[in-house]
């Protein structure tokens, strides 16, 4: 009953607060008058009544604050209080809390931005039911033929063997890729469709918002001719039209028939448009060298990641045994489907989110400093109202209530700070991941900025509560306004070193992050990317069903593109470099036979005569590829140099024989040896060994990409080339069309993010320690006047004082620095994994940080030093 009591009388309280304001005064002062008419019944005259009755009850006011306090939630009014007096506080001093307001927001924003990245991408699950059971399967391929390769992508037997054979997965499905031509709804264009088993979307547990998803029936050969449509597509190519089901859509110049349409959340992987059936024929279903495909499965009910892996171990020992001339060697990984999603960009998030980390303890200390100063106008009332009963604790209540209100508002403005950057970092980051994943402000992140706000808050005002509860009640009392403290500089400065030394080590990050951009943009890739235009082109296999005709087309295609005035060379390659391509086993001449699962694996290209000139790969030795080298005469390979280092480095590769095991010619001779690629990221130190085959001797070939080397600007060539493919063939759709510079730019990204990010916060960081510099200065120079004058009279000249302000100053800023200077040394050695070519203790960066910490400190300290010079001793000696 006692609770209930409490409860109610709270709630009371809360929702007719003025009615019981007013009652309580009523009780007070009837009860005021009982006791007057008890001291009159006792012979007193009123007005010696009235004041015997006072002093016995102790005072209207001092009577009501004690009930208050005693009534059930009391910490209410209290709280309503020191929110009320701290917004009179805040609006009394605008230019303090509009810095200390920006300062928050900036750090807040910062920290909300690149947390709510995280949360989507690293935390949030994944929008599946039960998205905790769905795993990646990869292939682990023998080290000896893939080198510091730990998973490979899946072969058609394989995949079906892992689904025949286990049972730790309910279901099991594959996906593969390809582009594919669309016409007959508008434009001609080729979109990236994704290819997958009838149980992918079982699998996944996900149904289409219109229509149905694939039978089993309709991944048979024959069948497959139905097709699936992103949200996306539906509404960009049919307008939404509801009645959309049923219809054809020619794709590679086949019709398909559309059964369904993905809810606007879902896409596919890699952003693919569309999907249709894999639709295997019994040659296809025993394909087990060839490695194309992804799979995804889902664990039953009570098996974990582990029993998976031993069960797929097993498997694969089975397989290996089976199967020795494909299988040996190669193993099988089980992976959260959620790394699958975000693996690629953890590190790089998780240090962008240190990063952060330490701006928000930058801006938090800053905002400390800031209040310390404030609060030395306070000393006196903070006094007063110790002396009159306030306790301790009520005291610093006060001050971190002011503080928290700070960082509230603060915490408000860097939401809207943060919506911006959000947007900015998931446009970066959406060609990054291989499924789209909505990034913004849910509410997992709002109770993260509320929590930091309200942390940050606390934080800032700890320290200047603690100075101004625990200071001397006497010094407070007889201290005049705006006289300075010892305690309160000591305090402040220890605040600069701590600023100073995170912004080290900030900027120690971005500094490194900014040596490992300008080392990768100084690599020599093996080719010029400038001034040439790449256009990639996919024919259709039934309009092109056979080589010849593919063939020709690319050839007409070339032919026309060489005639375009300001094009100095045209050729075609099927994989430009940073984009992926094919890697095959390959038996070298002079090398032992050994089965293909033990096959060396190196990069293979199909490419055109005119693309190494275009691309400006250097031919070193032999010739190239040319018209001569067509379908009947010799077959004709060009290997690179590290190919030529790997298995002849003692003889000469010219005549040489080298057999690629997937294609159906017996061997192909080495007539010319080029200059090494970096394919695989510029970041990639070992070579990759490389085989150039013609184009005009390769079996099938229905994606080919144009590179145009050009005098003029690349872009102002498109419309060009894309008359010429379509004076060829008027259906055939010319998109993607891209610099090689584009090209090279994109293979950075991940780089680029990092060191945009971390240089921006880096220079805020540089700017808030700055700004605490020049504070202590300022507060020092405004403390010590008269300390000055007297120097000044006994002799100091105007660059002694000078020295003397500056000299505290740097004597700051390298405490800080030797601080962060410590604590980089430890930290830098996580960022390992994102530097290239350098160490995470890199000389120079450290150097060139310190001079630049310096610097802005000696530039902070001018002001103030200045300032200080121009004191007058007569002045000075006369100031309080």
């Amino acid at each position: 009953m006692p609770l209930l009591s409490n409860l109610a009388s709270f709630l009371r309280r809360l929702l007719r607060r003025q009615q019981t304001e007013r009652e309580l005064d009523e009780e007070v002062r009837s009860h005021l008058e009982l006791l007057i008419d008890e001291k009159m019944k006792e012979g007193m005259k009123p007005a010696e009544a009235r004041r015997a009755a006072q002093l016995e009850l102790g005072g209207v006011e001092q009577v009501k604050e004690e009930v208050r306090a005693v009534r059930a939630g009391a910490w209410l009014d209290t709280l309503i209080q020191d929110i009320r007096f701290g917004l009179r506080m805040l609006r009394k001093n605008p230019g303090f809390t509009t810095v200390a307001v920006l300062t928050l927001a900036l750090g807040i924003g910062a920290n909300t931005a690149i947390f709510s990245v995280v949360n989507a991408v690293l935390l949030r699950p994944l929008p599946f039911r039960d998205s905790g059971q769905l795993m990646m399967i990869w292939h682990t391929p023998p080290q000896k033929s893939f080198p510091g390769i730990p998973r490979f992508v899946v072969s058609p037997a394989n995949y079906l063997d892992w689904r025949s054979q286990n049972d730790v997965f309910k279901n099991m499905a594959a996906v593969g890729f390809a582009p594919i031509n669309v016409t007959g709804t508008g434009e001609p264009e080729s979109v990236l469709s994704t290819k997958v088993s009838a149980d992918f979307f079982s699998v996944l547990q996900v149904r289409p918002e219109m229509g149905r998803a694939f039978l089993a029936d309709d991944d048979q050969p024959g069948h497959g001719n139905v097709v699936i449509l992103t949200n996306a597509f539906w509404r960009s190519h049919f307008d939404a039209d509801r009645n959309v089901l049923g219809k054809s859509i020619r794709l590679d110049d086949q019709p398909y028939i559309i059964i369904g349409v993905m809810p606007a959340e879902f896409s596919f992987p890699l952003q693919a448009k569309l999907a249709i059936p894999l639709a295997w024929t019994d040659k296809e279903r025993t394909v087990r060298g060839n490695h194309n495909l992804l799979v995804i499965a889902r664990l039953k009910p009570g098996v974990d990641q582990q029993q998976a892996q031993a069960e797929m171990d097993t498997i694969s020992s089975r397989l290996a045994q089976q199967y020795p001339a494909d299988d040996a060697g190669w193993g099988a990984a089980v992976v959260p489907f959620h790394d699958f999603v975000g693996g690629s960009v953890r590190a790089a998030l998780l240090l962008l989110l240190g990063a952060v980390v330490f701006v928000l303890l930058i801006a938090c200390t800053n905002v400390a400093n800031l209040t310390l100063a404030k609060a030395l106008g306070r000393r006196k009332e903070i006094a007063i109202r110790t002396v009159v009963g306030a306790s301790r604790s009520r005291i610093m209540r006060q001050v971190l209530s002011e503080s928290v209100l700070l960082s509230l508002v603060g915490g408000t403005l860097g939401l809207l700070l943060a919506q911006f950057l959000v947007s900015s970092i998931a446009a970066f980051l959406a060609p990054q991941l291989p499924m789209s994943v909505t990034i913004g402000l849910d509410g997992w992140v709002l109770a993260f900025t509320l929590t930091i706000s309200v942390l940050t808050g606390i934080g800032a005002g700890l320290a200047p509560s603690w100075h101004l509860a625990k200071a001397n009640l006497n010094a407070s009392l007889k201290q005049a306004s705006g006289k300075s403290d010892s305690d309160l500089s000591g305090a402040r400065s220890a605040f600069v070193v701590a600023e100073v030394a995170l912004s080290f080590l900030l900027l120690i990050g971005a500094g490194l992050t900014i040596r490992t951009l300008y080392l990768l943009r100084s690599v020599n890739p093996g080719f010029n990317p400038h001034n040439v235009l790449t256009v990639p082109l996919a024919v259709s296999q039934t309009k092109y069903a056979s080589s010849e005709q593919q063939r020709a087309f690319f050839d007409s295609v070339l032919e026309g593109v060489r005639t375009i005035p300001g094009v100095d060379a045209a050729g075609a390659v099927d994989a430009l470099p940073f984009q992926g391509g094919s890697t095959q086993p390959v038996i070298a001449e002079g090398q032992p036979v050994v089965p293909m699962a033990d096959q060396p694996e190196v990069a293979v290209r199909v490419i055109t005569p005119g693309y190494l000139h275009a691309m400006s790969i250097p031919l070193l030795q032999g010739r190239g590829l040319g018209e001569a080298d067509k379908v009947g005469s010799p077959p004709a390979i060009l290997v690179s140099e590290a190919f030529a280092n790997r298995f002849w480095p003692h003889d000469n590769p010219i005549g040489k024989h080298v057999t690629l095991t997937f294609s159906n010619v017996s061997s192909r001779e080495v007539v010319g040896i080029v200059g090494d690629v970096k394919i695989n990221g510029l970041d990639v130190i070992q070579p990759i060994e490389m085989v150039y085959e013609a184009m005009d001797q390769n079996e099938r070939i229905p994606a080919m990409v144009l590179s145009v080397h050009t005098s003029l600007s690349p872009v102002r060539l498109i419309s060009a080339v894309a008359d010429v493919v379509h004076h060829v063939d008027p259906e055939e759709p010319v998109v993607g069309a891209a610099t090689m510079d584009t090209v090279l730019d994109q293979s950075l990204a991940k780089q680029q993010l990092s060191m945009t990010l971390l240089g921006a916060f880096a220079g805020l960081a540089l700017l808030l320690a700055m700004v605490g510099v020049y504070g202590v200065e300022a507060y020092a120079v405004r403390q010590q006047v008269r300390e000055i004058g007297i120097r000044m009279a006994l002799g100091a000249q105007r660059h002694d004082i000078f020295q003397l302000v500056v000299g505290k100053g740097l004597k700051l800023t390298l405490l800080g620095i030797v601080i962060g200077l410590v604590v980089a040394l430890e930290v830098t050695r996580f960022m390992i994994s994102q530097l290239y070519g350098l160490s995470p203790t890199d000389l120079v960066t450290f150097a060139g940080v310190a001079i630049l910490l310096i610097s802005v400190a000696l530039l902070a300290c001018y002001v103030p030093a200045r300032r200080a010079t121009q004191i007058d001793p007569a002045e000075a000696l006369r100031y309080e």
